[in-house]
């Protein structure tokens, strides 16, 4: 297994980086690799590459599988003997059996039932050096050169590829997560979740070499609720899934709005695990992570007012009958990316991944000697009570909402993303209620939402027609006409989640009639 990081380096830092890694003894090699899978993707679908690569004078075939977190990856290497010019063994996935990543391989190659095709292959040089600090060592791999997909006889695609990888090979996490935030500030570097591979498969999928993954659903948490600290890591690590992908392509100019929207969601959901698991084991969550997921989220929120709510308002307003307004610069999509690109590079934001993907590492412990928490008990206790202080804060936010202020309505919107999002993070630990609980807040949140955007494109309605922009004046009439109508569709929806099936522990001592059950 390798823990690492990985970070592209902005074309105009790659001579200073190339510089301060001159600083130490470098060994510089050439390296050439052909990488292989089933007509049909059998491996990219499942995560696994698997590749045979020229490393100077030497053969060296590699499958590579993801691991259990965000910085380790299952791997496993073997030597095939000398590089001989025009000639390059066969690839033979049996020489990995006995291992983690070999026994992926041989599970997917089955599963597709398809022989082994080459697809792409890169051609790069790579500049490696050690450095020891404080009992930790690590290697950093500086790559430049291109991935290169062959898409028919006569057709080639390329991408460049200019990155900077940190392996740990001693020590602890503590040690590598620090030196890659140190090389990350100074270089203004930014991770990327995109491998090698994964360049070729884009490049394999569509001309465009840019083209973003979509982004993907967090994968289940655990099987039953696990204590203290390695429940923290569970949920971060969780968070952290739904973030990085998103993050490593906005940073890398992707101008997918759907990435934008489900990394605010992460963060959002980070945040509440930050809050509200703090307690569980105290010293681990460093308070000093939150202001850069503020700033961040912020931002990328007055993004997302600017395209998508004023978009589907918009749209609205058209069918209203409203007069079209006049075309702004700002509207156009490449500056939202580059606004957006320029947002998740942001030095301390890299920086607190950084430390969360090294909090993440069982084991590897990002805070030193504190102590590992609360108990199984003390832990369902605590979150428990959490729950039930969260349900009771709804509830009294509910009652007389039509009366409240817009500030406190909003503060009722987010303390119900809260109660959702803490909910899910002890979903195992709850019965088949939970699903009905969850799907319960949803027509709540659904109508808060929509108010919400009302008034944010009220505002920026309002705000346009101050500017000068007197087409905009009927969007702020209409969109004032419609508040109390949305307010009262609040009313409504918060009244039908009073009515919502309460959350049961499960455990083998329960017995049908007598259920614990929280919130109370």
């Amino acid at each position: 297994m390798e823990i690492e990081f990985k970070f592209c380096i902005p074309l105009d830092r790659l001579a200073a980086v190339q510089a301060a890694l001159r600083r130490g003894r470098c060994t510089a090699i050439r390296m050439e690799a052909r990488y292989f899978d089933t007509p049909d993707g059998a491996l990219a679908s499942r995560g696994i590459a698997f590749r045979l690569r020229r490393e100077g004078d030497q053969w060296v075939q590699t499958v590579k599988a993801l691991g259990d977190g965000p910085l380790d990856r299952q791997e496993h290497n073997v030597a095939r003997g000398p590089a001989t010019e025009g000639t390059a063994p066969e690839p033979q996935p049996q020489l990995h059996s006995g291992t983690v990543a070999g026994a992926r391989l041989q599970q997917a190659l089955q599963a597709a039932g398809s022989p082994l095709v080459e697809t792409y292959g890169t051609e790069m040089d790579r500049l490696t050096r050690d450095i020891t600090r404080q009992g930790t060592v690590v290697e950093l791999a500086l790559d430049t050169g291109r991935v290169v997909a062959h898409r028919g006889a006569a057709r080639q695609a390329e991408a460049p590829i200019c990155e900077l990888e940190l392996e740990l090979k001693a020590g602890p996490v503590t040690g590598l997560a620090a030196l890659a935030a140190q090389w990350a500030t100074r270089h203004g570097l930014y991770l990327s979740t995109v491998s090698k591979a994964e360049r070729g498969e884009r490049l394999l999928a569509a001309p465009d070499s840019s083209s973003p993954r979509k982004a993907r659903s967090p994968s289940p948490l655990y099987q039953q609720l696990p204590a203290g600290l390695a429940l923290q890591r569970a949920v971060v690590a969780q968070c952290l899934q739904q973030i990085l992908g998103p993050a490593s392509d906005l940073a890398e100019g992707s101008n997918d709005e759907e990435q934008l929207h489900q990394l605010r969601i992460g963060i959002r959901r980070l945040r509440t695990a930050l809050r509200e698991l703090a307690p569980l084991a105290p010293g681990h969550l460093d308070p000093a992570w939150e202001p850069p997921l503020v700033h961040v989220f912020q931002q990328l929120g007055h993004l997302r007012d600017r395209s998508q709510v004023m978009q589907r308002i918009g749209a609205e307003l058209l069918d209203a009958g409203a007069p079209p307004l006049s075309p702004r610069p700002n509207d156009a999509a490449g500056l939202g990316a580059q606004a957006a690109q320029h947002i998740v590079r942001d030095a301390a934001f890299q920086e607190t991944l950084v430390h969360l993907m090294a909090f993440t590492t069982p084991g590897l412990d990002a805070t030193g000697n504190a102590p590992e928490g609360l108990d199984a008990r003390a832990t369902r206790r605590l979150l428990q009570q959490r729950l039930r202080a969260l349900h009771a804060q709804v509830q009294k936010g509910a009652r007389g909402f039509a009366t409240r202020t817009p500030q406190a309505q909003h503060r009722l919107r987010k303390r119900l993303k809260r109660l959702r999002y803490l909910t899910e993070f002890v979903a195992p630990a709850l019965d088949a209620h939970s699903t009905r609980f969850l799907d319960s807040l949803q027509p709540a949140l659904s109508a808060l939402g929509r108010l919400n955007d009302e008034r944010v494109a009220a505002a920026l309605y309002r705000e346009l027609a101050e500017s000068g922009e007197p087409n905009a004046w009927f969007g702020a009439g209409w969109l004032a006409g419609r508040q109390a109508q949305s307010v009262a569709a609040c009313v409504q929806a918060l009244a039908q989640m009073a009515e919502a099936p309460r959350l049961r522990k499960t455990g083998k001592r329960r017995k049908a009639n007598c259920t614990a059950q929280w919130p109370a």
